[in-house]
């Protein structure tokens, strides 16, 4: 089921092409300093399209760029919340990373995810029961490296921040 998350292969060099395009552009606009101003409407946007499409398309697949929608019960409230997150297949499970752009705070799904019993993500168009690791040490460098393989704007969100960016291992329960 990780499989769909990866960016299906082109099989045509125009569609190679293409994709290098979007997803340059895609990483040229992440970098903008003032993006996070818009992740509200972003977030909604996202949202909707992988609603509406049972999660096939989204935001970021347009852009050539796996991501998943994180549903978690709120710390607090206990109300699921769901966040459309950029992420990065690795494996049998898929990284995840706090970076809110590089913004002095956490995102709010973070501290949810840490706190979550029963988190979920949408694989194949269906909510699928996850476990999360928080990763820290040699392992979280490991999967830094991988992650800022596939979005370099990821080093760019480090060094806005003083903070220590949050990275997740997402693992479907067997």
């Amino acid at each position: 089921m990780i499989d769909d998350l990866r960016p299906s292969l082109p099989t045509t060099p125009r569609q190679d092409w293409i994709g290098r395009l979007l997803r340059g552009i895609a990483i040229r606009i992440g970098s903008l300093a003032w993006l996070p101003r818009l992740l509200p409407q972003i977030t909604a946007i996202d949202k909707f399209i992988q609603r509406r499409t049972s999660g096939r398309w989204s935001i970021l697949r347009v852009a050539c760029l796996p991501g998943v929608l994180l549903t978690v019960p709120g710390r607090k409230s206990g109300v699921p919340r769901t966040t459309p997150l950029l992420c990065v297949p690795h494996g049998d499970s898929v990284f995840v990373a706090g970076s809110n752009f590089g913004g002095p705070t956490l995102p709010v799904w973070v501290n949810n995810l840490r706190a979550a019993a029963d988190p979920t993500m949408l694989l194949g168009g269906r909510p699928t029961a996850i476990t999360a690791k928080e990763l820290a040490g040699a392992e979280r460098d490991e999967a830094w490296t991988v992650m800022v393989a596939l979005w370099p704007n990821y080093a760019k969100y480090a060094a806005r921040t003083d903070r220590t960016i949050p990275v997740f291992r997402l693992q479907p329960v067997e």
